[in-house]
């Protein structure tokens, strides 16, 4: 139910975030969802990919700082508002969001939410009670 996010420290430098996507490409690993965060040395890129240990490996073995955490995909309608219904599951059961962004990939009608929550047990599971799609793995894989 919950996805390895791979966070990989980059220095604010021209060609970093290509030297990463280089080595995941050339190791056969695919990005599903990816976001940047910078600071004024560094950034912090946050990736769903197809084979998060592998990922974690070939990152850390090219002298990378990266680590895992676990993350939520949530499925919420694709139109305007979509979003609200689980921001208020959140509010309700008092579940504060670390960060969130959005797949690379969507459906016609949903669009995919990633996030980063500060009790991801309690947050799937309340999440779950309200009929929100809450994906696997191995579903957000297969989109």
């Amino acid at each position: 139910m919950f996805l390895k996010q791979i966070s990989v420290f980059v220095e604010n430098k021209v060609g970093r975030l290509a030297k990463v996507t280089k080595i995941l490409g050339e190791n056969g690993i695919d990005i599903s969802a990816l976001s940047i965060a910078d600071t004024a040395n560094f950034g912090i890129l946050r990736m769903i990919v197809n084979d998060p240990d592998k990922a974690l490996r070939v990152i850390k073995d090219a002298g990378l700082a990266a680590k895992t955490t676990e993350v939520l995909a949530v499925e919420v309608p694709d139109r305007p508002g979509g979003l609200v219904p689980v921001l208020e599951i959140f509010q309700k059961h008092n579940i504060s969001i670390e960060y969130l962004y959005s797949f690379v990939k969507r459906t016609l009608d949903s669009a995919y939410i990633l996030f980063k929550v500060d009790d991801i047990q309690r947050a799937a599971e309340a999440l779950q009670r309200e009929n929100i799609n809450v994906l696997t793995e191995q579903e957000v894989n297969g989109l």
